[in-house]
C-alpha cells in the first residue's frame, strides 16, 4: 500500500526495447530512438588522461594503519572525478556471480510475466524508462527496471510480491550489502570533510534507497542512438554493478568522455546532486552516460542512496561554519528536490540549476 500522503511520481509509458529487437528481421531503429542531438564530443579512455579513474580499496579505508591515506584519495577522488571504483567492499564475488545470472534471467522472463511487473500509469516503478515527460521526447536504448528497495514501508507490494522468490531474496541482500556500504561511506566522508558525524547521520540514517536494473541490448545502428542520456544522479550516492563486465559508461572529465573500464568485481561509486548539496561544492556530481555497442547486450544494477523524503537538504551547517564558507545551495525537502527532478526529462546538470544560489554557477557544465 503506498504510504499516506506519499507523492507519487510518474513517467509516460513506453515499448520494451528488448521484445523490439527480438522481432523478425530487425534491422533498422524506430525513429523515436534515433538520435541526431548526440554529443559527439571526443571518447577517451583513462590512460590517455594525466590521471586515472581512482580506486579505492574499502578495506583499507576501514583499516586503522591505511585508513589517513585512503581517507586522502577518497576525498581527491570525490573533489577532482565524482567517481571511483570501490574493490575489496566484502561482498562476496560467488554473490555477485549469482546476482548476473539472475538479473539476466529477469530480463529474458517471457514479456507476458513482465507485464505484470510493467510501470502503471501515473507512476515510476516497474519496467519502463522514468523521466520520459512528452510522447514525442527520445527514448534511450535500453530497459530498467526500478523499485524502492528502502525504507520498507515504501516498498511497492504489488512489485514486490509478483518477483520470482529467488531474485527477490537476492535484491533484498544486495540492497542491505550494498546499503551498509553507503552508509561507511557517508560516514567516511562526514569524517574527512570534518562535518560532525551526527549531521551526516540525521541525513543519512534512515536512507531513501531505490534500486534501477538496467538492460542495454545490442543496436544495428549504434551510433545512432544512447543508451541512457547524459545526466548527473540525483541521488545522494549511487553504487553501481558494471554486471556482465561490457564497457558502455562514460563519464565527462575535462570536456571528454571517458569510459569506466570495468573491474572484476568492482563497485562504481558516484557522487549525486544531493551530495554536491551538502558539501556545498566540494564533492561533484558528474554528468555521465551509457553507449550500446552492435554485438554485446549490457546489463548494470545502480543502487541510489538519498535522505528520507521529509529531510531537508542544504549545505552542511558544520562545514559552512567551520570554513566559513557562503553557501552555494539554498535548502528544500528532498520530496521536492525529486519532485521537480522527476517532472524534467533528463538534461546534463540542468537539474543543480534549481538549488543554486551562486549566479556565476548557473547552467553550469561540469569538467
Amino acid at each position: 500500500m503506498e504510504p499516506k500522503g506519499e507523492t507519487q511520481w510518474s513517467s509516460l509509458l513506453v515499448p520494451s526495447v528488448l521484445e523490439i529487437v527480438k522481432e523478425k528481421n530487425f534491422t533498422t531503429v524506430p525513429p523515436r530512438y534515433l538520435r541526431s542531438d548526440q554529443d559527439k564530443t571526443e571518447t577517451l579512455d583513462d590512460s590517455c588522461l594525466n590521471s586515472e579513474i581512482p580506486v579505492i580499496d574499502m578495506q583499507s579505508l576501514c583499516s586503522v594503519s591505511a585508513m589517513d591515506t585512503e581517507l586522502k584519495k577518497l576525498d581527491l577522488a570525490c573533489q577532482d572525478w565524482g567517481f571511483f571504483q570501490l574493490v575489496n567492499h566484502g561482498i562476496e564475488s560467488s554473490f555477485l556471480e549469482n546476482l548476473e545470472r539472475e538479473v539476466q534471467d529477469f530480463f529474458n522472463l517471457p514479456m507476458e510475466e513482465k507485464k505484470k511487473l510493467w510501470q502503471r500509469s501515473g507512476e515510476f516503478e516497474g519496467f519502463g524508462q522514468v523521466n520520459i515527460v512528452s510522447e514525442d521526447q527520445k527514448l534511450d536504448w535500453g530497459d530498467m527496471f526500478i523499485l524502492t528497495t528502502e525504507p520498507i514501508q515504501s516498498r511497492k507490494s504489488h512489485l514486490f510480491s509478483k518477483l520470482p522468490p529467488y531474485f527477490r531474496e537476492t535484491v533484498e541482500r544486495y540492497s542491505s550489502e550494498v546499503k551498509s556500504i553507503a552508509k561507511i561511506l557517508f560516514a567516511k566522508m562526514a569524517s574527512v570533510l570534518e562535518v560532525k558525524p551526527e549531521e551526516m547521520e540525521d541525513l543519512f540514517g534512515d536512507v531513501w534507497q531505490s534500486i534501477k536494473i538496467n538492460y542495454y541490448p545490442p543496436c544495428p545502428q549504434p551510433d545512432q542512438v544512447i543508451g541512457l542520456t547524459p545526466h548527473s544522479d540525483a541521488a545522494g550516492l549511487t553504487i553501481l554493478l558494471q554486471v556482465n563486465q561490457v564497457e558502455g559508461l562514460q563519464i565527462k572529465k575535462d570536456n571528454k568522455w571517458v569510459v569506466v573500464k570495468p573491474l572484476q568485481n568492482a563497485l562504481v561509486v558516484n557522487v549525486g546532486e544531493i551530495l554536491e548539496i551538502i558539501t556545498n561544492g566540494r564533492y561533484r556530481s558528474i554528468e555521465h552516460r551509457v553507449m550500446v555497442n552492435s554485438d554485446k547486450e549490457r546489463l548494470s544494477v545502480a543502487m541510489f542512496h538519498s535522505p528520507g523524503k521529509e529531510i531537508v537538504i542544504g549545505p552542511a551547517k558544520s562545514l559552512v561554519d567551520k570554513h566559513q564558507q557562503e553557501r552555494l545551495f539554498k535548502s528544500m525537502s528532498t520530496q521536492e528536490f525529486f519532485d521537480a527532478f522527476f517532472a524534467q526529462k533528463l538534461n546534463g546538470k540542468s537539474h543543480l540549476d534549481l538549488m543554486t544560489l551562486d549566479p556565476h554557477r548557473k547552467n553550469h557544465v561540469s569538467n
